[in-house]
């Protein structure tokens, strides 16, 4: 099916649908404030609103280089839930309770959100159907049974096993042998959550300026082409752009990642593919998609396309290649062969976080003031919310306003992680796992065999992932 007529970029199909939002004030110039935060989307949002709510006499600012949900936080696939990178290492390093609690911190996090956004009456479409990942081959299968029992054993009790007739049952995904299912989780309109929680935390009386880039992060300074903004604490909150600070370009890999989107579907192939309870939906190929049922009706649908730019670079707007619009389709067809005939309305493209050994950290330097959250590898809907909370008992624990809690002594603070190979060694790195994952994919497609392909584990391996 050709896409002409579809919409590439253009930032991205929530913003094509809600509007962007007017702009807000560059920087005037030189300022003192009581804490920096660079960087517009959740984690900065987020941690600007718990703490003005905890400490309302301080004097914030938020700076924002275009607009405030410009990257991936109006980019992503609207996952609300419970995944949180990395916790598999922190077992290993702090032992496996340690884990349990930030699992269980992460399961608290996705009804933290929801009560957030209903409490300062933001409408997200927020509807919590919880996760259900899917297996379509052998290892498929084998992988997913070992994944479920896991999870539970990191204390997900309430987490259902299906068999492919119960996942049929939930929804119609072509060629399913099973699935696993938890509670933990919802869909939403990314565009809409971060909108509406940059008015709440205007509405406190955070100081937000866009169209105001960070050029370089210093101890007690962040520095802009229109001024600099003086402050005790200087977060840094930029996620998948932090490359573009001065140092940083090794830090957090930028992993793109691509989503396409449905016209709005009718009846008739609802009613074939089943998937009332809306749950978001996902698979557990090495190269895996990521799917939501939106609040009007459509199928949103991404997945990993071209997986990284030379240099750490980012995309302009969320331009996509034609290959992988046409490559997303085709997998939705697959999925849901009775899409064939839709219309694919927007793709677009955005970036991710990922740090050396794939683990999301939260981070504040007591001797310089400087913090920073991130590293979230494409689960960061919902673990920004939870290092925005962690930053704030930061922050007021180093002040003196208060002492240690629950969220300051999670496994993943003050985590440290080796910085990127220099390029073309990244660049090489990247694409060559990816094609890795690829193949062990079609491999695993053929073989009746239900261990994981060979390839994989070898790509695994060399990524740092396990």
């Amino acid at each position: 099916m050709s896409t002409v007529s579809t919409v590439v970029g253009g930032i991205s199909f929530w913003y094509a649908q809600e509007g962007t939002p007017a702009p807000r004030e560059p920087l005037p110039g030189d300022t003192n404030v009581d804490v920096c935060i660079v960087g517009g989307g959740y984690t900065g949002l987020w941690t600007a609103y718990y703490l003005k709510k905890a400490v309302p006499f301080l004097n914030i600012t938020v700076l924002e280089a275009k607009f405030c949900g410009y990257g991936a936080s109006g980019r992503n696939g609207g996952w609300l839930y419970n995944g949180i990178a990395g916790r598999d290492r922190y077992a290993k390093l702090h032992g496996h309770e340690a884990a349990v609690r930030l699992q269980k911190a992460m399961n608290d996090t996705v009804g933290e959100v929801v009560r957030a956004a209903a409490e300062e009456k933001i409408d997200a479409d927020i509807h919590q159907g919880g996760v259900l990942e899917v297996a379509h081959t052998p290892a498929q299968l084998a992988r997913l049974k070992d994944f479920h029992s896991v999870e539970i054993a990191f204390g997900e009790s309430d987490r259902v096993l299906r068999g492919a007739r119960e996942t049929a049952e939930r929804v119609q995904v072509t060629g399913a042998v099973g699935s696993t299912w938890t509670p933990h989780g919802a869909r939403l309109h990314p565009a809409k959550l971060v909108k509406g929680l940059a008015d709440a935390v205007e509405a406190l009386g955070v100081t937000i300026h866009e169209s105001t880039p960070v050029t370089e992060i210093k101890p007690k300074h962040a520095v802009t082409p229109y001024g600099t903004v003086r402050a005790p604490y200087v977060l840094r909150c930029t996620e998948g752009f932090t490359a573009s600070l001065k140092g940083q370009k090794r830090t957090w890999l930028p992993m793109n990642s691509s989503m396409i989107v449905t016209e709005p579907l009718p009846a008739r192939i609802w009613d074939a593919i089943g998937w009332e309870g809306r749950e978001t939906l996902g698979d557990m190929a090495h190269a895996y998609f990521y799917a939501q049922r939106t609040a009007d009706e459509r199928i949103a649908l991404g997945g990993r396309g071209y997986p990284y730019r030379f240099g750490s670079a980012t995309d302009n707007d969320g331009r996509t290649q034609p290959a992988t619009v046409a490559a997303l389709r085709d997998l939705m067809v697959r999925l849901f062969p009775v899409t064939a005939g839709v219309h694919v309305d927007h793709a677009w493209s955005g970036v991710l976080g990922v740090p050396r050994d794939w683990c999301a950290t939260v981070t504040l330097d007591r001797s310089t003031g400087l913090g920073y959250a991130g590293g979230y590898v494409g689960s960061g809907v919902a673990t920004a919310n939870l290092a925005a909370r962690t930053l704030r008992d930061l922050i007021q624990q180093d002040s003196g306003q208060a002492g240690p809690t629950d969220l300051t002594t999670l496994p993943w603070v003050n985590h440290k992680v080796r910085r990127w190979e220099p390029e073309p060694l990244r660049w090489l790195g990247v694409h060559g796992m990816y094609a890795a994952y690829r193949a062990a994919d079609r491999r695993e497609t053929t073989s009746p065999r239900p261990g994981t392909d060979p390839i994989a584990k070898i790509a695994d391996r060399i990524a740092g992932r396990h």
